[in-house]
Protein backbone atom coordinates (compact mmCIF):
# COMPACT_ATOMS: atom_id res chain seq x y z
CA UNK A 1 0.00 0.00 0.00
CA UNK A 2 1.17 3.52 -0.74
CA UNK A 3 0.40 7.13 0.43
CA UNK A 4 0.32 10.38 -1.92
CA UNK A 5 -0.67 13.31 -0.52
CA UNK A 6 -1.68 16.26 -3.19
CA UNK A 7 -1.61 20.02 -1.93
CA UNK A 8 -3.82 22.29 -3.65
CA UNK A 9 -3.79 26.01 -2.83
CA UNK A 10 -7.23 28.38 -3.44
CA UNK A 11 -5.04 30.30 -6.16
CA UNK A 12 -5.26 27.27 -8.61
CA UNK A 13 -6.82 28.48 -12.06
CA UNK A 14 -9.89 26.90 -12.56
CA UNK A 15 -11.27 25.12 -15.28
CA UNK A 16 -14.22 26.32 -17.25
CA UNK A 17 -17.36 23.80 -17.04
CA UNK A 18 -18.24 22.47 -20.43
CA UNK A 19 -22.22 22.65 -21.26
CA UNK A 20 -23.58 19.48 -19.83
CA UNK A 21 -26.58 17.72 -21.62
CA UNK A 22 -28.46 16.36 -19.29
CA UNK A 23 -31.48 15.73 -20.81
CA UNK A 24 -30.79 11.72 -22.51
CA UNK A 25 -29.50 9.37 -20.83
CA UNK A 26 -28.57 5.65 -21.34
CA UNK A 27 -31.25 3.91 -19.78
CA UNK A 28 -28.35 0.94 -18.73
CA UNK A 29 -26.11 3.49 -17.99
CA UNK A 30 -25.91 6.74 -15.58
CA UNK A 31 -23.72 9.24 -17.19
CA UNK A 32 -21.02 10.42 -14.42
CA UNK A 33 -21.37 14.45 -14.83
CA UNK A 34 -17.85 16.28 -15.68
CA UNK A 35 -14.54 16.35 -13.57
CA UNK A 36 -14.21 19.92 -13.73
CA UNK A 37 -13.84 23.16 -11.43
CA UNK A 38 -15.42 26.22 -11.49
CA UNK A 39 -14.21 29.78 -10.69
CA UNK A 40 -15.79 29.88 -7.16
CA UNK A 41 -13.68 26.72 -6.59
CA UNK A 42 -10.68 28.53 -5.90
CA UNK A 43 -12.36 29.71 -2.17
CA UNK A 44 -11.45 26.27 -1.18
CA UNK A 45 -7.87 25.11 -0.35
CA UNK A 46 -7.18 21.59 -0.09
CA UNK A 47 -4.89 18.50 0.17
CA UNK A 48 -6.02 15.14 -0.67
CA UNK A 49 -3.88 12.52 0.94
CA UNK A 50 -4.77 9.25 -1.52
CA UNK A 51 -3.73 5.98 1.43
CA UNK A 52 -3.85 3.37 -1.00
CA UNK A 53 -2.63 4.35 -4.97
CA UNK A 54 -3.31 1.04 -6.17
CA UNK A 55 -6.87 1.26 -5.98
CA UNK A 56 -8.96 3.52 -8.49
CA UNK A 57 -11.09 6.18 -6.57
CA UNK A 58 -12.82 6.13 -10.09
CA UNK A 59 -16.94 5.19 -9.39
CA UNK A 60 -17.66 2.46 -11.29
CA UNK A 61 -21.40 2.96 -10.55
CA UNK A 62 -23.60 5.74 -9.68
CA UNK A 63 -26.65 3.50 -9.07
CA UNK A 64 -29.15 4.14 -6.29
CA UNK A 65 -28.46 1.64 -3.96
CA UNK A 66 -31.18 3.23 -1.41
CA UNK A 67 -34.25 2.37 -3.36
CA UNK A 68 -35.96 1.42 -0.06
CA UNK A 69 -37.35 -1.56 -1.49
CA UNK A 70 -35.62 -3.41 1.75
CA UNK A 71 -35.97 -0.60 4.34
CA UNK A 72 -34.48 2.82 5.43
CA UNK A 73 -30.81 2.38 6.17
CA UNK A 74 -29.18 6.06 6.01
CA UNK A 75 -30.76 9.75 6.76
CA UNK A 76 -33.63 10.65 5.58
CA UNK A 77 -33.66 7.42 3.23
CA UNK A 78 -31.20 8.00 0.27
CA UNK A 79 -28.50 10.00 -1.35
CA UNK A 80 -30.79 12.84 -2.46
CA UNK A 81 -31.46 12.85 1.18
CA UNK A 82 -35.40 13.85 0.22
CA UNK A 83 -36.89 11.49 2.94
CA UNK A 84 -38.95 9.76 0.24
CA UNK A 85 -40.36 7.34 2.75
CA UNK A 86 -43.50 6.56 1.06
CA UNK A 87 -45.58 6.82 4.03
CA UNK A 88 -49.45 6.40 3.24
CA UNK A 89 -52.99 7.65 4.54
CA UNK A 90 -56.25 6.96 4.50
CA UNK A 91 -59.11 9.97 3.99
CA UNK A 92 -57.92 12.88 6.17
CA UNK A 93 -55.92 12.06 9.42
CA UNK A 94 -57.21 13.87 12.28
CA UNK A 95 -55.19 12.57 15.26
CA UNK A 96 -51.70 10.63 16.40
CA UNK A 97 -51.62 7.74 18.35
CA UNK A 98 -48.64 6.14 20.77
CA UNK A 99 -48.03 2.76 19.77
CA UNK A 100 -45.17 1.68 21.93
CA UNK A 101 -42.26 2.95 23.76
CA UNK A 102 -39.02 1.67 24.78
CA UNK A 103 -36.74 3.48 27.32
CA UNK A 104 -32.94 3.46 26.50
CA UNK A 105 -30.28 3.25 29.30
CA UNK A 106 -29.59 6.06 31.37
CA UNK A 107 -25.61 7.45 31.00
CA UNK A 108 -25.29 10.08 34.12
CA UNK A 109 -21.41 10.19 33.28
CA UNK A 110 -20.42 14.32 33.16
CA UNK A 111 -18.58 14.78 30.39
CA UNK A 112 -16.88 17.72 29.21
CA UNK A 113 -19.97 18.95 27.28
CA UNK A 114 -22.57 18.32 30.18
CA UNK A 115 -24.27 15.31 30.81
CA UNK A 116 -25.94 13.50 28.17
CA UNK A 117 -28.33 10.74 29.27
CA UNK A 118 -30.08 8.68 26.69
CA UNK A 119 -33.12 8.33 23.99
CA UNK A 120 -31.93 10.84 21.31
CA UNK A 121 -30.96 13.78 19.92
CA UNK A 122 -30.49 15.77 17.07
CA UNK A 123 -30.40 14.49 14.42
CA UNK A 124 -31.16 10.29 15.97
CA UNK A 125 -33.36 8.73 12.98
CA UNK A 126 -33.54 5.35 13.40
CA UNK A 127 -33.14 3.01 10.31
CA UNK A 128 -35.33 0.41 9.54
CA UNK A 129 -34.84 -3.00 7.72
CA UNK A 130 -37.64 -4.84 6.74
CA UNK A 131 -36.15 -8.23 6.01
CA UNK A 132 -36.15 -9.00 9.51
CA UNK A 133 -38.59 -5.98 10.81
CA UNK A 134 -36.31 -4.21 12.88
CA UNK A 135 -35.83 -0.55 14.22
CA UNK A 136 -32.26 0.27 14.69
CA UNK A 137 -31.56 3.01 16.87
CA UNK A 138 -27.87 4.84 18.14
CA UNK A 139 -28.56 6.54 21.16
CA UNK A 140 -27.58 9.34 23.69
CA UNK A 141 -26.18 6.78 26.08
CA UNK A 142 -23.62 5.31 24.00
CA UNK A 143 -25.35 1.89 22.84
CA UNK A 144 -27.24 0.77 19.35
CA UNK A 145 -30.64 -0.49 20.08
CA UNK A 146 -32.41 -3.19 17.66
CA UNK A 147 -36.15 -3.44 18.52
CA UNK A 148 -39.17 -5.16 16.73
CA UNK A 149 -40.87 -2.71 14.63
CA UNK A 150 -44.16 -4.29 15.53
CA UNK A 151 -43.82 -4.08 19.29
CA UNK A 152 -40.89 -2.52 20.32
CA UNK A 153 -39.34 -5.65 22.32
CA UNK A 154 -35.38 -6.04 21.77
CA UNK A 155 -34.77 -8.27 18.64
CA UNK A 156 -31.09 -8.53 19.54
CA UNK A 157 -28.62 -7.51 22.30
CA UNK A 158 -27.70 -3.44 22.59
CA UNK A 159 -24.19 -2.96 21.48
CA UNK A 160 -22.22 -0.64 23.68
CA UNK A 161 -20.37 1.81 21.30
CA UNK A 162 -18.81 3.76 24.43
CA UNK A 163 -19.29 7.33 23.47
CA UNK A 164 -22.75 9.41 22.89
CA UNK A 165 -24.06 9.28 19.70
CA UNK A 166 -26.20 12.39 18.06
CA UNK A 167 -26.37 11.61 14.45
CA UNK A 168 -28.00 8.85 12.47
CA UNK A 169 -25.75 5.84 11.86
CA UNK A 170 -26.23 4.23 8.28
CA UNK A 171 -26.51 0.75 6.89
CA UNK A 172 -24.45 -0.63 4.33
CA UNK A 173 -27.17 -1.08 1.60
CA UNK A 174 -25.95 -3.92 -0.89
CA UNK A 175 -25.43 -7.15 2.11
CA UNK A 176 -26.86 -4.93 5.01
CA UNK A 177 -24.11 -6.72 7.51
CA UNK A 178 -21.78 -3.35 8.28
CA UNK A 179 -23.51 -0.82 10.78
CA UNK A 180 -21.73 2.90 10.68
CA UNK A 181 -21.96 4.61 13.68
CA UNK A 182 -20.25 8.15 14.09
CA UNK A 183 -19.43 8.94 17.89
CA UNK A 184 -20.45 12.29 18.76
CA UNK A 185 -19.14 13.28 22.43
CA UNK A 186 -16.00 12.23 23.96
CA UNK A 187 -17.28 10.78 27.30
CA UNK A 188 -13.96 8.21 26.85
CA UNK A 189 -11.52 9.79 24.14
CA UNK A 190 -10.67 10.06 21.28
CA UNK A 191 -14.10 9.79 19.46
CA UNK A 192 -14.00 8.61 15.44
CA UNK A 193 -15.75 6.54 13.09
CA UNK A 194 -16.96 3.05 13.86
CA UNK A 195 -18.47 -0.19 11.87
CA UNK A 196 -20.18 -3.15 13.04
CA UNK A 197 -20.76 -6.28 11.95
CA UNK A 198 -24.50 -7.34 12.33
CA UNK A 199 -23.43 -10.79 10.93
CA UNK A 200 -21.03 -11.02 13.96
CA UNK A 201 -22.48 -8.45 16.17
CA UNK A 202 -19.67 -6.51 17.34
CA UNK A 203 -17.08 -3.78 16.39
CA UNK A 204 -14.96 -4.72 13.48
CA UNK A 205 -13.80 -0.72 12.62
CA UNK A 206 -12.52 2.16 14.77
CA UNK A 207 -10.67 5.34 13.44
CA UNK A 208 -9.69 6.75 16.55
CA UNK A 209 -8.42 10.52 16.33
CA UNK A 210 -7.46 12.30 12.65
CA UNK A 211 -3.98 13.69 14.14
CA UNK A 212 -3.54 15.67 10.00
CA UNK A 213 -6.91 17.10 10.78
CA UNK A 214 -7.34 20.28 10.39
CA UNK A 215 -9.88 20.91 13.14
CA UNK A 216 -9.29 18.69 16.74
CA UNK A 217 -12.95 18.46 17.22
CA UNK A 218 -13.21 14.87 16.25
CA UNK A 219 -17.08 13.93 16.31
CA UNK A 220 -19.26 12.65 13.64
CA UNK A 221 -22.79 13.13 13.17
CA UNK A 222 -22.97 13.23 9.38
CA UNK A 223 -24.78 9.83 8.50
CA UNK A 224 -22.43 8.33 6.08
CA UNK A 225 -23.59 7.27 2.30
CA UNK A 226 -22.53 4.67 -0.14
CA UNK A 227 -22.00 5.03 -4.11
CA UNK A 228 -20.11 2.72 -5.87
CA UNK A 229 -17.40 0.60 -4.09
CA UNK A 230 -17.11 3.69 -1.41
CA UNK A 231 -18.29 4.80 1.29
CA UNK A 232 -18.42 8.91 1.79
CA UNK A 233 -18.43 10.05 5.26
CA UNK A 234 -18.01 13.94 6.29
CA UNK A 235 -16.38 14.70 9.85
CA UNK A 236 -16.24 18.09 11.72
CA UNK A 237 -12.90 17.75 11.90
CA UNK A 238 -12.75 19.48 8.07
CA UNK A 239 -12.18 16.42 6.64
CA UNK A 240 -14.02 14.10 4.28
CA UNK A 241 -13.06 10.48 4.17
CA UNK A 242 -13.60 7.84 1.04
CA UNK A 243 -13.75 4.13 2.32
CA UNK A 244 -13.97 1.10 -0.09
CA UNK A 245 -16.06 -0.99 0.96
CA UNK A 246 -15.57 -4.76 0.11
CA UNK A 247 -17.72 -7.47 2.26
CA UNK A 248 -17.34 -7.01 5.97
CA UNK A 249 -14.27 -4.79 5.83
CA UNK A 250 -13.80 -1.25 5.38
CA UNK A 251 -10.47 0.91 4.21
CA UNK A 252 -9.39 4.05 3.94
CA UNK A 253 -8.99 5.37 0.18
CA UNK A 254 -8.75 9.39 0.67
CA UNK A 255 -9.07 11.87 2.92
CA UNK A 256 -10.01 15.59 1.63
CA UNK A 257 -8.74 17.80 4.04
CA UNK A 258 -10.30 21.50 3.65
CA UNK A 259 -9.83 24.97 4.44
CA UNK A 260 -11.67 28.36 3.48
CA UNK A 261 -10.47 31.82 4.46
CA UNK A 262 -8.05 29.99 6.13
CA UNK A 263 -10.18 28.09 8.24
CA UNK A 264 -10.94 24.29 8.44
CA UNK A 265 -14.42 24.03 9.47
CA UNK A 266 -16.87 21.33 10.68
CA UNK A 267 -19.54 19.31 8.43
CA UNK A 268 -22.23 17.94 10.86
CA UNK A 269 -24.63 17.42 7.72
CA UNK A 270 -24.87 13.96 5.70
CA UNK A 271 -23.38 14.37 2.40
CA UNK A 272 -25.79 14.86 -0.46
CA UNK A 273 -25.58 12.89 -3.70
CA UNK A 274 -26.66 13.16 -7.10
CA UNK A 275 -24.25 10.96 -9.31
CA UNK A 276 -20.81 11.77 -8.89
CA UNK A 277 -21.66 15.02 -7.15
CA UNK A 278 -21.42 15.26 -3.96
CA UNK A 279 -22.85 18.45 -2.01
CA UNK A 280 -22.34 19.54 2.21
CA UNK A 281 -22.71 22.56 3.59
CA UNK A 282 -20.35 23.64 7.19
CA UNK A 283 -19.80 25.46 10.35
CA UNK A 284 -18.57 28.36 8.39
CA UNK A 285 -21.47 28.91 5.90
CA UNK A 286 -19.47 27.20 2.77
CA UNK A 287 -21.91 25.10 0.58
CA UNK A 288 -19.62 22.92 -1.58
CA UNK A 289 -19.77 20.56 -4.41
CA UNK A 290 -17.00 17.84 -4.67
CA UNK A 291 -16.33 15.21 -7.40
CA UNK A 292 -16.77 11.72 -5.77
CA UNK A 293 -14.74 9.96 -8.00
CA UNK A 294 -11.67 12.58 -7.71
CA UNK A 295 -12.66 14.06 -4.35
CA UNK A 296 -11.83 17.66 -5.95
CA UNK A 297 -13.94 21.12 -5.21
CA UNK A 298 -16.44 21.87 -8.28
CA UNK A 299 -17.49 24.72 -7.15
CA UNK A 300 -18.33 26.67 -3.46
CA UNK A 301 -20.70 29.25 -2.42
CA UNK A 302 -21.09 31.57 0.23
CA UNK A 303 -24.00 30.87 2.72
CA UNK A 304 -23.00 33.36 5.38
CA UNK A 305 -23.48 31.40 8.61
CA UNK A 306 -23.43 27.71 10.25
CA UNK A 307 -24.93 25.25 8.43
CA UNK A 308 -26.48 21.66 10.21
CA UNK A 309 -29.54 20.97 8.32
CA UNK A 310 -28.19 18.42 5.32
CA UNK A 311 -28.68 19.67 1.36
CA UNK A 312 -31.87 18.30 -0.54
CA UNK A 313 -31.55 17.51 -4.04
CA UNK A 314 -34.06 17.40 -6.69
CA UNK A 315 -33.86 17.10 -10.56
CA UNK A 316 -35.56 19.60 -12.67
CA UNK A 317 -35.78 18.97 -16.31
CA UNK A 318 -32.99 16.98 -15.90
CA UNK A 319 -31.09 19.07 -13.91
CA UNK A 320 -30.26 18.90 -9.99
CA UNK A 321 -31.20 21.62 -7.75
CA UNK A 322 -30.19 21.75 -4.43
CA UNK A 323 -31.97 23.42 -1.24
CA UNK A 324 -29.86 24.74 2.06
CA UNK A 325 -30.61 27.42 5.16
CA UNK A 326 -28.35 28.39 8.02
CA UNK A 327 -28.96 29.22 11.14
CA UNK A 328 -28.18 32.97 12.97
CA UNK A 329 -24.53 31.35 15.07
CA UNK A 330 -21.58 33.30 14.18
CA UNK A 331 -23.82 36.71 13.46
CA UNK A 332 -24.55 37.69 16.64
CA UNK A 333 -27.57 37.67 18.70
CA UNK A 334 -29.47 38.43 16.02
CA UNK A 335 -29.53 37.68 12.15
CA UNK A 336 -30.74 36.20 8.91
CA UNK A 337 -30.93 33.00 7.91
CA UNK A 338 -30.70 32.75 4.40
CA UNK A 339 -32.36 30.01 2.87
CA UNK A 340 -31.42 28.76 -1.22
CA UNK A 341 -32.22 27.11 -4.15
CA UNK A 342 -28.68 26.45 -5.90
CA UNK A 343 -28.17 24.52 -9.43
CA UNK A 344 -25.98 21.72 -8.07
CA UNK A 345 -24.09 21.77 -11.40
CA UNK A 346 -22.97 25.02 -11.20
CA UNK A 347 -23.92 26.51 -7.11
CA UNK A 348 -25.20 29.24 -9.14
CA UNK A 349 -28.31 30.70 -7.19
CA UNK A 350 -31.82 30.03 -8.11
CA UNK A 351 -33.39 32.06 -5.33
CA UNK A 352 -32.73 33.59 -1.64
CA UNK A 353 -35.42 33.88 0.90
CA UNK A 354 -33.63 36.31 3.89
CA UNK A 355 -35.62 35.36 7.44
CA UNK A 356 -34.78 37.82 10.11
CA UNK A 357 -34.02 35.33 13.03
CA UNK A 358 -32.67 35.20 16.88
CA UNK A 359 -30.86 33.43 18.94
CA UNK A 360 -32.69 32.03 22.43
CA UNK A 361 -31.35 31.89 25.82
CA UNK A 362 -32.77 28.99 27.72
CA UNK A 363 -32.06 27.13 31.14
CA UNK A 364 -28.84 28.77 31.41
CA UNK A 365 -28.26 27.74 27.58
CA UNK A 366 -28.36 29.70 23.72
CA UNK A 367 -30.16 28.30 20.79
CA UNK A 368 -29.36 29.80 17.59
CA UNK A 369 -32.40 30.74 15.27
CA UNK A 370 -32.49 29.93 11.81
CA UNK A 371 -32.80 26.44 10.36
CA UNK A 372 -31.62 23.06 11.99
CA UNK A 373 -33.90 20.47 10.69
CA UNK A 374 -33.43 18.95 7.27
CA UNK A 375 -35.89 20.80 4.54
CA UNK A 376 -38.86 18.61 3.34
CA UNK A 377 -39.94 18.45 -0.81
CA UNK A 378 -43.49 18.72 -1.35
CA UNK A 379 -45.33 15.64 -2.77
CA UNK A 380 -48.40 14.81 -4.50
CA UNK A 381 -50.65 18.31 -4.00
CA UNK A 382 -47.61 20.14 -2.92
CA UNK A 383 -45.47 18.91 -5.07
CA UNK A 384 -44.35 22.78 -5.72
CA UNK A 385 -43.64 23.44 -2.14
CA UNK A 386 -40.71 23.00 0.32
CA UNK A 387 -41.21 23.02 3.61
CA UNK A 388 -39.16 23.99 6.53
CA UNK A 389 -38.88 24.60 10.43
CA UNK A 390 -37.59 28.16 10.80
CA UNK A 391 -36.41 28.52 14.81
CA UNK A 392 -37.11 31.93 16.50
CA UNK A 393 -38.32 34.56 13.94
CA UNK A 394 -38.31 38.08 14.31
CA UNK A 395 -38.10 37.94 18.19
CA UNK A 396 -40.41 35.14 18.91
CA UNK A 397 -38.92 32.37 21.35
CA UNK A 398 -40.77 29.77 18.97
CA UNK A 399 -40.34 28.44 15.42
CA UNK A 400 -42.52 28.53 11.98
CA UNK A 401 -43.56 25.91 10.03
CA UNK A 402 -42.90 27.45 7.07
CA UNK A 403 -43.84 26.59 3.15
CA UNK A 404 -41.43 28.00 0.24
CA UNK A 405 -42.45 27.86 -3.20
CA UNK A 406 -40.36 25.54 -4.85
CA UNK A 407 -40.26 28.33 -8.08
CA UNK A 408 -39.64 31.71 -6.40
CA UNK A 409 -38.43 31.11 -2.65
CA UNK A 410 -41.67 33.03 -1.80
CA UNK A 411 -42.78 32.56 1.50
CA UNK A 412 -46.57 30.50 0.71
CA UNK A 413 -47.70 30.29 4.55
CA UNK A 414 -46.22 29.81 8.18
CA UNK A 415 -47.72 27.45 11.14
CA UNK A 416 -46.98 28.71 14.18
CA UNK A 417 -45.65 26.10 16.86
CA UNK A 418 -45.05 25.82 20.27
CA UNK A 419 -41.73 25.79 20.51
CA UNK A 420 -38.25 26.00 18.75
CA UNK A 421 -38.11 22.61 16.51
CA UNK A 422 -35.02 20.91 14.86
CA UNK A 423 -36.88 17.55 13.86
CA UNK A 424 -36.95 17.39 10.34
CA UNK A 425 -40.89 17.06 9.22
CA UNK A 426 -42.26 14.18 7.42
CA UNK A 427 -44.79 13.51 4.55
CA UNK A 428 -47.77 10.97 4.52
CA UNK A 429 -49.89 10.80 1.30
CA UNK A 430 -53.70 9.83 1.09
CA UNK A 431 -55.29 7.88 -2.00
CA UNK A 432 -55.69 11.03 -3.38
CA UNK A 433 -52.34 12.61 -3.66
CA UNK A 434 -53.19 14.94 -0.59
CA UNK A 435 -50.60 15.86 1.61
CA UNK A 436 -50.37 15.73 5.48
CA UNK A 437 -47.00 16.27 7.75
CA UNK A 438 -46.19 15.50 10.82
CA UNK A 439 -44.01 17.40 12.74
CA UNK A 440 -42.42 18.30 16.13
CA UNK A 441 -41.00 20.75 18.50
CA UNK A 442 -38.27 20.63 21.33
CA UNK A 443 -41.41 20.95 24.09
CA UNK A 444 -42.12 17.85 22.81
CA UNK A 445 -45.68 18.89 21.06
CA UNK A 446 -46.26 16.76 17.80
CA UNK A 447 -48.71 18.09 14.60
CA UNK A 448 -49.84 16.68 11.96
CA UNK A 449 -50.24 20.14 9.39
CA UNK A 450 -52.19 19.86 6.29
CA UNK A 451 -49.61 20.59 3.53
CA UNK A 452 -51.45 22.85 0.87
CA UNK A 453 -52.81 25.02 3.57
CA UNK A 454 -50.31 24.95 6.70
CA UNK A 455 -54.30 23.72 9.12
CA UNK A 456 -53.26 21.95 12.04
CA UNK A 457 -55.21 19.22 12.31
CA UNK A 458 -53.63 18.02 15.50
CA UNK A 459 -51.64 19.12 18.31
CA UNK A 460 -50.60 17.40 21.48
CA UNK A 461 -47.53 17.52 24.04
CA UNK A 462 -47.09 13.78 23.60
CA UNK A 463 -43.37 13.17 24.49
CA UNK A 464 -40.53 14.98 26.52
CA UNK A 465 -38.78 16.76 23.42
CA UNK A 466 -38.56 16.20 19.39
CA UNK A 467 -35.40 16.87 18.74
CA UNK A 468 -34.67 13.88 16.50
CA UNK A 469 -36.09 12.99 13.13
CA UNK A 470 -38.70 10.78 12.41
CA UNK A 471 -38.18 7.37 9.99
CA UNK A 472 -41.84 6.58 7.98
CA UNK A 473 -43.14 3.11 7.26
CA UNK A 474 -46.74 3.15 5.92
CA UNK A 475 -48.69 4.94 7.92
CA UNK A 476 -46.00 5.04 10.93
CA UNK A 477 -43.49 6.59 12.12
CA UNK A 478 -40.72 5.88 14.61
CA UNK A 479 -38.80 8.83 16.57
CA UNK A 480 -36.73 9.17 20.06
CA UNK A 481 -36.98 11.93 22.10
CA UNK A 482 -34.17 13.49 24.73
CA UNK A 483 -34.20 11.55 28.00
CA UNK A 484 -34.57 7.51 27.79
CA UNK A 485 -37.57 7.36 25.30
CA UNK A 486 -38.08 5.80 21.43
CA UNK A 487 -41.41 5.59 20.35
CA UNK A 488 -43.92 4.62 17.25
CA UNK A 489 -47.03 6.48 16.06
CA UNK A 490 -49.30 6.07 13.92
CA UNK A 491 -51.04 9.22 12.00
CA UNK A 492 -54.91 7.87 11.87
Amino acid sequence: MTIATLFVSCGKKAEQADPIDTTTQDAEQILALPDTALPSATAVSYTLEIVDTTISGELQSLENLYDGKEGWFTFRGNPLRNADFGGTVTGTPSRVVKDWQFNTSFDASKTSMGTWGGGTGWTGQPLYLRSTGEIIVASLCGRVYFLNFADGTETRTSIDVTNPIKGTCSLEPTNRRLLFVGQGIPKVPPMGQIAIDLKRHERVFFSGADRKAGRSWGAFDSSPVRVGDFLFWPGENGTIYKYKVQDSTITLHTAMRYRCRGVAPGVENSLCVYRNYGFFGDNHGNIICINLSTMRPVWHYDNHDDIDGSIVCEVEDGVPFIYSGCEVDQQGAQGICHFVKLNGLTGQPVWEQQIQCRKLNFGGKHFDGGLYCTPLLGKGDCADLIFANICQREGRSNADFTAFSKKTGEVVYRTALNAFAWSSPVVFLNEKGQTFIFTGDSSGNAYLIEGRTGKVLFREHMVNNFESSPVVIDNHLVVGSRGQEIYRFSIE
